[in-house]
């Protein structure tokens, strides 16, 4: 899906700019994916899993594009890419076309700054302009911060998967499964 380019203003004054995903960001997505990855234990690959090309990445950012309901929603500082924000469909069938997932991820030192906040509201803004009646999204129970931004914008707790994930240390994580009405 095309978005229509909008800039917003972090709790610093910082002027961001959404806009949807193009196949010229590539490069800079995986990137993203590794650094992020890196940064926090609450996302789903390790950096060494990030293997995707980047032929293989505009393909999957030209199909978010194609999509009409699904869009992969980036945010940029001075022309930096900084974080991003996908809406995609649960799956293909009728009886799922009323759900949507959202995931959001942000580069650590643009946390805690209203960003995310922003870009998921705007998400959920498109989501429900297409159609969706409710999104949906799995948080690690740990990810303190990321449950009460949810929360902020109307998501509860449904769920909870037991050991979730694990750790090349052995440990695991619960993951929280949240869903907000549109």
């Amino acid at each position: 899906m095309l978005f229509e380019e909008k800039t917003i203003k972090d709790k610093l004054g910082r002027t961001i700019v959404l806009r949807n995903a193009r196949p010229e960001d590539s490069a800079d997505l995986i990137k993203y994916l590794k650094t992020t990855s890196a940064e926090t234990p609450f996302l789903i690959r390790e950096p060494d899993e990030i293997t995707i090309t980047e032929e293989n990445e505009e393909k999957f950012i030209q199909a978010k594009i194609d999509s009409e309901r699904e869009l992969m929603l980036l945010a940029f500082i001075d022309g930096k890419h900084i974080g991003n924000c996908s809406l995609m469909s649960i799956a293909p069938y009728k009886r799922y076309r009323h759900r949507c997932d959202v995931a959001i991820a942000l580069y650590k030192e643009y946390c805690g700054c209203g960003i995310g906040k922003a870009m998921l509201q705007t998400v959920l803004d498109v989501a429900k302009s297409v159609g969706y009646e409710q999104a949906e999204l799995e948080v690690m129970a740990e990810n303190k911060d990321a449950i009460r931004m949810y929360e902020k914008l109307g998501f509860e707790k449904f769920g909870t998967f037991p050991d979730n994930m694990k750790y090349a240390d052995g440990t695991y994580m619960d993951a929280d499964w949240m869903m907000k009405k549109l």
